[in-house]
């Protein structure tokens, strides 16, 4: 298991980029959550199999059609507890 906590900036608030995430990682089988931050970027959390997680970071680069990602920010990420489901907040 991995994590890594990950901050997205460009346009992912207001554009269903949270509820995406969420999709997506049920897909793949990540824990962790997706949070707006008060300067318009998104705070992911992403736990899990290595090739699961890699996989959901790539993923975050492109989001839903409506989002114009310019960056993510990862970086390794050690949880006091591991999330058991995502969510968003």
């Amino acid at each position: 298991m991995i994590a890594r906590k990950c901050k997205v900036s460009g346009r992912v608030q207001g554009v269903y980029y949270r509820a995406s995430a969420h999709k997506r990682a049920r897909e793949l089988g990540i824990t962790g959550h997706a949070l707006n931050c008060a300067d318009g970027s998104v705070e992911v959390l992403a736990c899990g199999e290595h090739v699961q997680v890699e996989t959901f970071v790539q993923w975050l680069w492109v989001g839903p059609s409506a989002a114009k990602v310019s960056s993510v920010e990862v970086v390794e990420h050690q949880p006091a507890e591991w999330p058991v489901e995502f969510t968003t907040g």
